[in-house]
């Protein structure tokens, strides 16, 4: 099958050219879901001219199954738990406890490092914020996200992501304002199947974006100062 994509960095260019109505406006932010959103909000800010920042997200995956999500957490508390999936696989709550401490504890880290030498987290508050990953299976991650993030008080939140499966829309509308989408193809079984490359994102890649904004966020379009 033919790649949709050459790599995240044009996903996000892709994903941009979706988005022209945020274009230039300074109550747009751009949320990236760590890590593999990263690259993906990088070239949607950049492109926009809008800030940019990360809203750390760590999937709860089936402990047997890591890849099968039973939940997510994200930034500021917030938890999702696909309680039917829990009860279908019959996992005890021990099990889903053990999983859930170990998330938050890798959520904090993660946390702890992007901040290290960067900007305060970007005021969420009567903005709109984009939260962008590099795509999304079952939802769960972004619906997590999506839980964070209402706390803060936005005007709007925009699921925008380069590719989803059909059903990702009646999934996740009733948690977000919009869902833009550039590619949701029938024949979906994993978000890396749409990628030429879909290489791991390393904290250094993360760090490494994040440094190239200015004070307000915003990516910056000649070397940073």
């Amino acid at each position: 099958m033919e790649r949709a994509f050459t790599d995240r960095a044009e996903a996000g260019r892709t994903l941009a050219g979706l988005l022209d109505a945020y274009a230039q406006r300074n109550d747009v932010v751009v949320l990236a879901l760590p890590r593999g959103g990263v690259p993906v909000a990088y070239e949607v800010a950049r492109t926009l001219g809008v800030a940019l920042d990360v809203l750390v997200v760590r999937k709860l995956g089936v402990p047997w199954q890591p890849e099968l999500a039973m939940g997510a957490i994200a930034s500021g508390g917030a938890l999702y738990v696909d309680e039917a999936l829990v009860r279908e696989i019959g996992l005890p709550q021990t099990a889903f406890d053990r999983v859930l401490a170990s998330e938050r504890a890798e959520l904090e880290r993660r946390e702890q490092s992007y901040r290290v030498q960067h900007r305060m987290p970007v005021e969420i508050e009567g903005r709109v914020a984009l939260v962008v990953d590099d795509g999304v299976a079952t939802g769960a991650s972004m619906k997590a996200a999506v839980r964070a993030l209402r706390a803060r008080r936005p005007a709007k939140i925009v699921a925008a992501l380069p590719v989803a499966p059909p059903g990702a829309t009646q999934r996740l509308e009733k948690d977000v304002d919009e869902f833009v989408c550039a590619l949701t193809p029938a024949n979906f079984y994993a978000v890396g199947q749409f990628y030429a490359d879909f290489s791991e994102t390393t904290d250094d890649d993360v760090r490494a974006l994040l440094a190239k904004t200015d004070p307000r966020g915003v990516p910056c379009t000649s070397p940073c100062g």
